[in-house]
């Protein structure tokens, strides 16, 4: 499902940040995007400091001065990826608009973000049969509360999770590469 018609058109590669709440499987589906598309894949989730993931870990959700310099990290990152690879494929909750917002200021290149949506009920049962991620389930509903969906006028592409990933991966694909 498209959110926006992409005001984007690649002559190159595309630049990918997928987004979501936790348990929605931006990093399964980001590597799977980023072998497709031969780029780099870069897990926001290893951009955290310490702090953050302590907090995380103690169920106390991320605030806004928590998350810039976290975003920071990545968006530098990402600029590096696109200056030796000329692309790259991320990951990153992104979950409000001043956060999508910031990192298409911090990014300088074209940005399309990748909602991937689904269920409560699922994503709370990926998140329970995960045993070696940081974010606990009882998490799932502040993040959920804290979704912003994309307005029409951001570059962003809503896909539902209900479908495997490699026939996500490649719907994308497809959409990204007209």
């Amino acid at each position: 499902m498209l959110t926006a018609e992409l005001p984007v058109h690649f002559d190159q590669q595309p630049l990918t940040s997928v987004m979501g709440v936790s348990g929605s499987g931006k990093s399964t589906l980001g590597i799977a995007l980023a072998q497709h598309l031969h780029l780099p894949f870069l897990d926001a989730d290893d951009f955290h400091p310490a702090a953050n993931v302590d907090k995380m870990s103690r169920a106390i959700p991320l605030t806004d001065e928590d998350r810039w310099p976290w975003l920071l990290s990545l968006c530098q990152a990402v600029n590096q990826e696109v200056r030796t690879a000329g692309g790259a494929v991320a990951t990153c909750s992104a979950l409000k608009r001043r956060y999508r917002d910031f990192i298409r200021t911090h990014i300088k290149h074209p940005l399309v973000f990748v909602l991937l949506d689904g269920t409560r009920e699922t994503l709370l049962k990926r998140m329970q049969q995960r045993n070696d991620h940081y974010m606990p389930p009882s998490l799932l509903d502040s993040q959920l509360t804290d979704l912003e969906r994309p307005d029409a006028d951001e570059p962003a592409l809503t896909f539902s999770i209900a479908k495997g990933v490699d026939e996500l991966s490649k719907e994308i694909v497809s959409r990204l590469i007209q």
